[in-house]
């Protein structure tokens, strides 16, 4: 008796789940791609996510580098770009750079910017000099979601969590109606910084990115969401959309815009 009420116990809540699951709303098919969907229209922005892999040993001489080099690229007119964000990475991955560029114009202006720094001697040297400090690098270009505030500059002092999400392929349309309701829940204390998904690299791909005074700020914003009627049920369905997720807590470089 003991042992069969376990079993029962134990598989009502898969039960319950696999029944609500049944009644998750559902987004009606659409003739067209996500990104056209999903993407600001007004701005015809591409940004381009960097995640570096240093060398224990190298990383302040790498903090250097970036310091001396990348603002002088985000200063140049003639480069349409711009830094959104530089910074090392406290608590995940150790060791770590994440850089954040913005790419006014699109793939043109990606396509623009990469032409002209390869004529530049002094990035090329840098980019010589940074590989030999790195383990490995990878990139991802990404669009911003139509409902998230626009990244702009903001002082300081405080901590960045990029949340990233890898989804369910066929599901970005279905997070993105929902994350267009839950972001309202997100704004009280102007946490949101910016909210992206991938167009090239790893696909399926959500960044989101928040702004917090430090980790007990961020622990009391977060908390209090759950008080806020209608939170609480956008996660239970969004939660299963997702594949895997990862949570950085990120320090800002002296050079960043976002301080």
């Amino acid at each position: 008796l003991i042992c069969r009420g376990l079993v029962s116990s134990a598989s009502r809540p898969r039960e319950d789940s696999w029944l609500k699951s049944l009644f998750v709303r559902k987004v009606d098919p659409r003739k067209d791609a996500h990104s056209n969907l999903l993407a600001k229209r007004e701005t015809s922005s591409l940004y381009k996510l960097q995640i570096h892999n240093v060398k224990p040993e190298c990383l302040d001489a790498y903090n250097k580098l970036c310091q001396d080099v990348l603002p002088k690229i985000h200063e140049e007119k003639l480069y349409p770009c711009a830094l959104v964000g530089t910074w090392n990475t406290w608590y995940g991955e150790q060791d770590q750079a994440v850089h954040l560029w913005r790419y006014e114009g699109g793939y043109p202006a990606l396509n623009e910017v990469m032409s002209k720094l390869r004529q530049n001697k002094e990035f090329t040297e840098f980019r010589k000099e940074r590989g030999n400090m790195l383990l490995s690098r990878k990139n991802q270009l990404l669009l911003e979601f139509s409902f998230w505030n626009e990244p702009v500059p903001r002082e300081g002092p405080n901590i960045y969590e990029l949340r990233s999400y890898q989804l369910r392929p066929g599901t970005m349309i279905e997070w993105g109606n929902y994350w267009a309701r839950a972001i309202r829940f997100r704004q009280d204390n102007n946490e949101a910084v910016g909210g992206f998904f991938s167009q090239i690299g790893q696909l399926y791909m959500v960044h989101h990115l928040w702004a917090y005074k430090d980790l007990q700020t961020r622990e009391d914003i977060r908390n209090a969401a759950w008080h806020k009627p209608g939170w609480d049920e956008l996660v239970y369905y969004t939660v299963p959309l997702i594949q895997e997720m990862e949570s950085r807590i990120m320090i800002p470089l002296k050079i960043s815009p976002l301080q």
